[in-house]
């Protein structure tokens, strides 16, 4: 890999990627914003590449707490949670360590790659790089280029993602890109049809499932994404979010990694 790649983040999406990159790079750098932040992160990097096929060595990531260290990178990418405010604030945050020649991404899944190449103050060289969970295993990375992105950077994104072995489709800057602008809508559906129809949430997931052939039911998918997420990215793309997914994001229940959203993890447990 030709680029010393740098990750704004520690959740799931930034340490996918950091685990995706340690196979292809030695020096792999993953800031964290706290110590706390930072040991979690290293946990979930050994263990997704404890997973992936082949010798992938966790050591080659290297987790910072100090953001002025991803100066060194050459491709730095913000990957922290939806949150509008936090987006913008890291990415002009960012933009004072990183070096002149460095191209920066944002992760985002529904937000405008442009507004946010604005904050950057160097939109020439800003670019929308939407990988999806589980990195590791997902293909797919959906490039956004909004109008002032360079050839270089474009070239550049574009040699990363092969280099990362994933294939790059290059999206139009609209709320949602191509799969959550047309993924979330089915989802949101799902669990209206849960209200209506009294089913319990396997057995609609089961009929999607063996149906449709669908790797995950929807209502598993929802919260394996995050009802939290998944409420953001329906108020960013302009649909309208079930109020069962509201009510659970206002209890907590947010799914798998709260224990509870659609689906109760902990109560399966305890059986």
């Amino acid at each position: 890999m030709d680029e010393r790649l740098g990750i704004a983040g520690s959740g799931a999406i930034a340490c996918g990627l950091a685990a995706t990159a340690a196979r292809h790079a030695d020096d792999v750098l993953l800031w964290a914003r706290s110590d706390e932040s930072a040991a979690r992160a290293r946990q979930t990097v050994e263990k997704v590449c404890g997973r992936l096929t082949g010798e992938v060595n966790a050591k080659h990531v290297h987790v910072v707490t100090d953001i002025e260290e991803l100066g060194v990178a050459t491709f730095v990418v913000e990957a922290i949670s939806e949150v509008h405010d936090a987006k913008f604030e890291l990415i002009e945050e960012l933009d004072s360590h990183v070096s002149a020649d460095a191209i920066m991404a944002t992760t985002t899944s529904s937000l405008s790659v442009g507004a946010l190449a604005e904050a950057s103050n160097h939109p020439h060289r800003f670019v929308g790089l939407h990988v999806f969970n589980p990195v590791a295993k997902m293909k797919l990375v959906e490039v956004v280029f909004p109008d002032p992105t360079s050839s270089d950077a474009r070239e550049r994104t574009l040699a990363l993602c092969a280099a990362l072995g994933k294939t790059a489709v290059e999206v139009p800057d609209t709320p949602g890109f191509v799969v959550n602008r047309l993924l979330f809508p089915f989802l949101f559906s799902a669990v209206d049809f849960l209200d209506t129809s009294g089913l319990h949430p396997q057995a609609v997931d089961e009929c999607m499932k063996l149906g449709a052939s669908h790797p995950m039911g929807p209502l598993e998918l929802l919260d394996f994404v995050g009802l939290d997420v998944a409420e953001a990215i329906g108020d960013e793309i302009g649909v309208e979010v079930p109020a069962r997914i509201r009510a659970l994001v206002a209890e907590g229940a947010t799914g798998r990694k709260a224990g509870r959203g659609l689906y109760d993890y902990e109560a399966a447990k305890v059986a």
